[in-house]
């Protein structure tokens, strides 16, 4: 339920120095590697001078072999960019990840070897919010047996029908409980409000009810938010604490009527759990984005369960979204490499180790323009 702490960058400060360091850069013949994909902006980074390596990793040693000489990366979900990637990466200053998401990077392991690991936050804030009303709503209003009772011929067909009349449900007057009060939390909140709930509450230690009280929600302790909430979502990211939050205990704690959205790390429920849970009929229905397998095993229980929505993690993908985010996603190796602060850096701590470095054994940091930490004011 931590809210990811990011250090925002002035977009516009510094024009001249990084023009200077841009032509600086160029002369050390600097690299950066990208896993292949579609959307990379390979062009703004070869408009800056730097050589460009791109290749399709499947395993984390394709991986490190990728960016064994680098000097920066832009990188994907998988594989994991773990500490055997990065030990074996002498260059690498900077590794920048596509969206919010950084749990695919090993944070302890860069912040002591004195890597940037970069995201490009708020990118897709809309994007998921929207995709988990939709899932709450494709469960209340069970959208998706409508569809295929209509589509099989069995509009009107009196069992089918009866079923579907009767499981359909209103989000009025009931309790909406949101797991991680962030900012996707927050735009929830926000688009939940109109469907009319009799409370909104929301369980993250990590915000307070001055700020929860601007968007009229109450934060309460997680186990009571899911003994209380009928419909339960969750937007917390992916930590230590976070790991399997929702378990064979924490489902024991909910309403055997509620429904549960998940829309932001597949490891934050333990699926297993999960799929007993909807097969005994301890809740009610669930829908999910994201599974603790990606892609998830065909044979996987979760997909048998005629009460569980499984979508393939699309929920923060927009053409908006794939036009804007690789833009700064490039941004974010750019301006390190050329002696400026990223759009997001999620291992702020990285930025102390490095002091020590150049002010020792600069080492992978030789030669590369230091970058001011100071607000713009």
């Amino acid at each position: 339920m931590r809210t990811p702490r990011f250090w925002l960058a002035d977009l516009d400060a510094g024009h001249n120095s990084a023009s200077r360091n841009s032509h600086q850069a160029k002369e050390r013949n600097v690299k950066v590697a990208m896993q292949r994909n579609p959307f990379n902006r390979r062009d703004l980074i070869e408009a800056q001078g730097f050589e460009v390596v791109e290749g399709v990793c499947r395993s984390e040693d394709d991986l490190a072999d990728l960016l064994s000489d680098a000097d920066g990366a832009l990188i994907g979900v998988m594989p994991l960019t773990s500490r055997s990637v990065l030990e074996r990466c002498p260059k690498l200053k900077v590794v920048s990840r596509l969206g919010v998401g950084v749990d695919s990077i090993d944070l302890d392991a860069a912040t002591e070897l004195g890597i940037l690991a970069t995201n490009v936050p708020g990118s897709n804030t809309t994007e998921v919010a929207d995709h988990a009303m939709a899932l709450m709503l494709a469960l209340t209003r069970c959208v998706v047996d409508a569809a295929g009772t209509t589509r099989d011929g069995r509009w009107g067909h009196r069992e089918s029908m009866i079923g579907l009349l009767t499981r359909a449900r209103r989000i009025a007057g009931h309790t909406v409980g949101i797991i991680g009060f962030g900012n996707i939390g927050r735009a929830f909140a926000t688009r939940a409000r109109g469907f009319g709930p009799a409370r909104i509450i929301a369980a993250d230690p990590y915000v307070d009810q001055v700020a929860a009280d601007l968007y009229g929600v109450r934060i309460v302790p997680l186990e009571e938010l899911l003994a209380e909430a009928d419909y339960v979502t969750i937007h917390c990211s992916m930590t230590e604490e976070t790991h399997h939050l929702i378990n064979r205990d924490t489902l024991a704690l909910m309403k055997p009527t509620a429904l549960l959205v998940n829309a932001a790390r597949g490891k934050i429920i333990d699926g297993a759990a999960l799929a007993e849970a909807l097969a005994e009929g301890r809740i009610e229905a669930a829908a999910l984005d994201v599974t603790e397998k990606e892609p998830i095993d065909p044979d996987d229980p979760l997909l048998k369960l005629p009460n569980c929505i499984v979508t393939p993690h699309i929920a923060g993908f927009s053409p908006v979204f794939l036009g804007e985010c690789p833009i700064r996603q490039a941004e974010n190796v750019i301006r390190v490499l050329t002696g400026q602060m990223p759009h997001g850096i999620a291992n702020p701590e990285a930025i102390k180790t490095i002091a020590v470095m150049r002010a020792s054994d600069p080492g992978r940091w030789e030669g590369v323009p230091d970058f001011s930490t100071a607000l713009a004011l």
